[in-house]
């Protein structure tokens, strides 16, 4: 808005004030956002009229905008919440709690957690920070000197805390200037007119007398200006007049929509928005923007285009002129046959294949996780888990998203263009930006908050010759970002609906970007701003992507309507018209087909549980292909840029590599490169130096660069496959060490100890009462502090605190927490069966995933403890039979799994209101109808309980070696199977079995003093790891580190094994003596239990037999996140066990990390 369209705002503001208006200014102050009143804020706040004060402020500000604003809301919201405690109205405040105070916790949730302790209290002033507030009236002025300090340093409200000083009733007095002016026009004026409205202008009827001198003292007037005073009429209006732009302007798809304008300063642009006039002529008939004021940069080949159009000639270059050649080709040149199945472990929702090394495949799933294999080879070279790598720096809307629901999914992965650097797109908020260097290794560069909403697409573009990000989502918007700091450059606005997909394109020198909207509308953009240059409706109006053809000079798109129906279509860019619809596609596609070109020749789509494949030239189906069946009904797909590779998704989760003549060539030359020279065993999976394959020497990085950035969707051409057969054997050498070398590590291979204290960071947690063992023992979800379950039913939690050596409070052997309690001494213990006592008794632990709350038992009676004030605020299911595991459903709170000794499962409907839900109590009935079903299967006591929302069951397991899989839906058995038994030991098993999901929520670690095994969804033992020689103890306890890389085992003799989690490959063993110092060194001390930090890989806590808790991590922290606990030892082949292989690992999901309950 102008500053004189700003300054009429306050004249009206003024106007409105002296008529008595009071509500319409405060109105207008709201939303126009030009005047904060201080003193109408000030009358609110001490009306305690909240609603109305939150509402005002937002005409200024928002919760997320900055830290001024986010203390002013919490200062607001607060003071409602005490006053609702003050007048007992809990019902109110708990509300309040929900809707106004939870948006912080993600801020400070140990501030939260003591704002809910206080619905707990008779007298909220009972806690000692509020002990001195006194009534109402006196908090609400303190809190406005708080308030009024906040918005004078907030610089939102920088310039609109104090309202402008002019005249009084000044737009009066211009309305009179501009009467007088009109009469003083008028040619017959009157002495004394008569004004009877100001919807048109003034004029005095004609009269028969000699025009009479202006009024001067007519009130209604005032002083009449000087002639020629006034500058012309128009010249101040504070609206400016809107310039239609010329309809006859507008040459094709990429032609500005605007008429250049006459001033030497506009009509020479910068070089970075020339046009050419070779522009793509697909917006013959573009919609023609309205209300804005037109500038157009252009260069003489586009004057000259702009003549060529006016002047009708007929010499107008279009790219859609091009004459395609017909295809030639045969169908042994469509991969077609199946040469490699890798195994991902979660849903495939986006792939994409290097653009230079053409058996590199980029993946992402939906449980927010990337991978990179080497498919020829059917290596995991890199694996990344997702999590957001700056918090702080993330939006409020995002975190709260991420607080609300922590699952995430990739939308989309994609290559740059030379290969150096790639994006991902997640379903909240994000984009991360990764750099990819030749050794295989991926490091974090950029990360986004760059929609609101899903982040639907990426991709990337070199507008003015500088590598872009393009992004799109679901607040319908199109974005582009500097691929170098993440600046934002552009921000395209017009769809209507969320954006589904982008396509940057160029021709010749216009670059431009293709969106599309899940309402179907195509809009095409160039890097302007001046809005979208095409308004098309995409065949079956829903969700739809385009692509060109590799030579760049044919564009198709591919979308699915809401009801089923797909269209597959070349498309006409002279006309802005369909040129070829492709058919062969199932009636009513069970989902959004997805497709691909390749090579100038072939499109292929995913369709009716097939890979359907067209000829360009050709609307007739060409052929489709099964890939040996297990495809899902709409797979997705990706070619190589060579054509020769096609990947396509598997509904088990996996991927199927299919492959032509030249693709069967290169997949075998890497497979027996693969075994020829097979990397060294202490080799970082990430760190190996990629596979060169058929593109012959390596291309020099910078020179790939700068070619890339002069034609950015143009890839360099490599040597042709067939010339393989002729290469020179010693041009391989260098990809993998020697088989010689490989032999002489194994035959040298020793476990690695960790024997001494000076090797790894240790630290015994303060505690002055040592006694019976720690039975179970987990991290917070925040991973801030540590709890402890005694086998004397007493529970114990250590906090780190905030310091100058730890500003964070994270937990860390380097630190020494503090053995925490409250003010009054209270122990958080369970109820216990007088005829079992704790010691005897198993025990069961779960915390709620706010940390809040921890529901515990020790042979008695369930108890759920505040985890604050360490009250028992309620106990439940008395035995017998007792509890012997408990978990969480992972989407129901309210529904508790609960092992009994009994050997049966109850599945628990813990019946919450609103206040249990927030923290207040927890009302349980002690009835039978709250155990919703009791599942029957094992033959002993459960002993342990894990929960998969991917796989939809639970899967337990009892002291009879039994596990059994049950469907969370309907509660029925779907199978069950004894542990194997390992050789030398007898069967059946017995003993407590413990099972532990891997993130990826699909393979399952089960843990027996006889072994550590993983089992896939089918109860198929994949690997297993047994006891034996120098690791002969039996096993204590085991669990996934949070990643999902490692697993770490204790054992009865004091050692700690660290294994690789997808070999079950013994890394390192940790010597008790390591951490435990000498002078406190007792015979038979060992881990009885193992806690994996929730967000730390390398840090665990073991729980002792002698009621010790002790922290350990490497010495090196910086090392430890690149090769984990033995990481650089040389490593064994794996002897000892099943050789069943197991799917590389896929840390996907924080949400199931290796963290127990129990």
């Amino acid at each position: 808005m102008s500053s004189l369209s700003r300054e009429l705002v306050f004249l009206i503001l003024q106007f409105l004030d002296e008529e008595k208006f009071k509500e319409t200014v405060h109105k207008l102050e709201q939303e126009s956002g030009f005047f904060f009143n201080m003193k109408h804020f000030e009358d609110q706040v001490q009306a305690g009229e909240w609603d109305e004060v939150e509402r005002y402020l937002c005409g200024f500000t928002k919760v997320e905008d900055n830290r001024y604003s986010m203390k002013i809301f919490f200062e607001i919201r607060k003071q409602k919440y005490l006053e609702a405690l003050d007048r007992q109205d809990r019902a109110k405040a708990v509300e309040i709690l929900v809707k106004d105070l939870k948006v912080f916790a993600s801020f400070n949730e140990e501030l939260f957690k003591e704002i809910t302790q206080l619905l707990t209290l008779d007298n909220f002033r009972q806690n000692e920070q509020l002990s001195k507030y006194g009534d109402t009236k006196s908090a609400r002025g303190i809190m406005l000197i708080e308030l009024k300090k906040l918005i004078e340093a907030n610089p939102l409200f920088r310039d609109k805390l104090t309202f402008p000083s002019f005249k009084a009733s000044r737009l009066r007095t211009l309305i009179n200037q501009s009467l007088n002016w009109q009469h003083q026009l008028c040619k017959n004026p009157r002495s004394n007119p008569d004004i009877k409205t100001l919807f048109t202008d003034h004029a005095c009827g004609p009269t028969n007398g000699a025009r009479p001198p202006p009024p001067t003292n007519n009130p209604l007037v005032g002083p009449i200006p000087k002639a020629g005073a006034f500058p012309p009429i128009g010249s101040h209006n504070p609206f400016q007049p809107v310039v239609s732009p010329s309809p006859g302007a507008i040459a094709g798809w990429m032609s500005s929509t605007n008429p250049p304008l006459p001033h030497a300063a506009m009509a020479a642009g910068p070089p970075s928005l020339v046009q050419s006039s070779t522009a793509a002529a697909f917006l013959k008939h573009q919609r023609t923007p309205t209300g804005v004021t037109g500038m157009d940069y252009q260069s003489g080949d586009s004057e000259h285009l702009m003549k060529r159009i006016r002047t009708g000639q007929s010499d107008e270059v279009s790219f859609s002129g091009v004459a395609h050649a017909p295809n030639v080709y045969s169908q042994d040149d469509l991969p077609k046959s199946v040469v490699r199945t890798i195994t991902q472990g979660s849903s495939v929702m986006s792939m994409d294949f290097h653009p230079q090394q053409q058996t590199v495949l980029l993946v992402g799933t939906n449980v927010g996780d990337i991978s990179l294999w080497e498919v020829g080879s059917r290596e995991k070279l890199v694996h990344k888990q997702f999590k957001v790598w700056d918090i702080s720096a993330c939006s409020m809307p995002l975190q709260t998203a991420l607080l609300k629901d922590a699952t995430i999914s990739v939308n989309r992965c994609v290559w740059g263009p030379d290969g150096l650097i790639l994006g991902v797109a997640f379903s909240k908020h994000i984009v991360q930006i990764y750099t990819f260097n030749p050794t295989g290794e991926l490091r974090q560069h950029l990360e986004i908050d760059a929609h609101i909403g899903g982040v639907n697409d990426v991709a990337f573009a070199h507008p003015n010759k500088q590598l872009c990000i393009v992004t799109c989502g679901d607040d319908k918007t199109i974005k582009v970002w500097d691929a170098q700091t993440g600046r934002r450059m552009y921000i395209f606005e017009g769809h209507e609906a969320p954006v589904y997909s982008v396509c940057p394109h160029y021709k010749e020198n216009i670059q431009f970007i293709f969106s599309t909207a899940i309402d179907g509308k195509i809009k095409a953009w160039l890097y302007d701003c001046l809005g979208s240059r095409v308004d098309y409706d995409a065949p079956g109006h829903w969700c739809t992507m385009m692509a060109y053809s590799a030579d760049g000079t044919r564009l198709f798109s591919c979308g699915t309507s809401k009801e089923g129906e797909s269209h597959l279509v070349e498309w006409n860019e002279s006309e802005g018209a369909i040129k070829r619809t492709y058919s062969g596609f199932r009636k009513r596609s069970l989902g959004v087909v997805q497709f691909d070109t390749t090579r100038n020749r072939f499109l292929a789509a995913g369709d009716e549980f097939q890979i359907k494949f067209w000829d360009m030239d050709s609307t007739n189906i060409l052929t489709a292909v099964e890939a040996e069946g297990g495809l899902p009904a709409s797979p997705r797909l990706r070619f190589n840029k060579e054509g020769s590779l096609l990947a396509v998704t598997t509904s088990d989760n996996g991927i199927k590599i299919l492959a032509n003549n030249d693709g069967l060539r290169l997949t075998r030359m890497l497979d027996g490169r693969s075994m020829d020279g097979h990397r060294g065993p202490s080799e970082p999976i990430n760190s190996k130096p990629l596979i060169v394959n058929a593109l012959g020497p390596a291309v020099n990085v910078s020179a790939a660069m700068s070619a890339s950035l002069e034609r950015p969707d143009r890839i360099q051409s490599a040597v042709s496959i067939n010339n393989l057969a002729n290469m020179d054997n010693s041009r391989l050498v260098d990809v993998k060490p020697k088989i010689s070398d490989d032999l002489e590590k194994i035959k040298s291979w020793k476990i690695p100890d960790i024997v001494d204290q000076s090797q790894l960071k240790a630290l015994r947690l303060p505690d002055p009462v040592t006694a019976g063992k720690v039975v179970r023992l987990i991290y917070t979800n925040s991973g801030l502090a540590l709890l402890a379950l005694i086998s004397n039913a007493v529970h114990k939690l250590w906090k780190w605190q905030r310091s100058e050596r730890n500003p964070q409070g994270k937990s860390s052997a380097s630190v020494v927490p503090q053995l925490w309690q409250p003010t009054n001494g209270t122990l958080m213990t369970n109820d216990t069966s007088d005829n079992n006592p704790p010691e005897e008794s198993a025990a069961c632990i779960a915390l709620s995933k706010n940390d809040s709350y921890v529901m515990s038992a020790s042979g008695g009676k369930v108890s759920l403890f505040n985890m604050m004030t360490f009250k028992v605020m309620t106990t439940f299911m008395p035995p017998p039979p007792a509890a012997t595991f408990l978990a969480f459903h992972p989407q129901d709170n309210n529904i508790i799994a609960i092992g009994m000794e009994d050997s049966t499962i109850q599945i628990y409907n813990v019946r919450v209101d609103e206040v249990a839900r927030f923290s207040i109590t927890l009302r349980i009935a002690h009835s039978r109808q709250q155990v919703k079903t009791k599942l029957k299967g094992h033959q002993k006591r459960v002993t342990g309980l894990a929960f998969s929302q991917s796989l939809n069951c639970l899967v337990s397991s009892g002291a009879d070696a039994q596990l059994c899989v049950w469907n969370i839906d309907g509660w029925e058995k779907r199978k069950s199977r004894f542990i194997q038994t390992p050789a030398g030991r007898s069967s059946p098993l017995v003993g407590d079995t413990k099972v532990h999901f891997h993130n990826d929520q699909a393979h399952l670690l089960v843990v027996h003093e006889s072994q550590i095994a993983v089992y896939d969804s089918k109860l198929e033992c994949l690997r297993s790891w047994s006891p034996k020689d120098s690791v002969a103890a039996p096993i204590s306890s085991a669990i996934y580190s949070c990643d999902s890389m490692l697993v770490y085992a204790g054992f009865c003799d004091g050692g700690v094994g660290v294994f690789d989690a997808d070999s079950l490959r013994l890394r390192c063993r940790i010597s008790p003596s390591a951490y435990i110092p000498p002078s406190m060194s007792i015979g038979g001390v060992y881990p009885f239990v193992i806690a994996a930090h929730p967000s730390e890989p390398n840090q665990i806590a073991l729980g002792m037999s002698d009621g010790t808790v002790h922290v350990i991590e490497p010495i090196d922290a910086v090392a430890a996140a690149e090769t984990k606990w033995g990481g650089g030892q040389p490593q064994p082949p794996q002897d000892n066990g099943a050789s069943l292989p197991l799917p590389p690992s896929n840390s996907s999901n924080p949400s199931h990390s290796g963290q127990p309950t129990g």
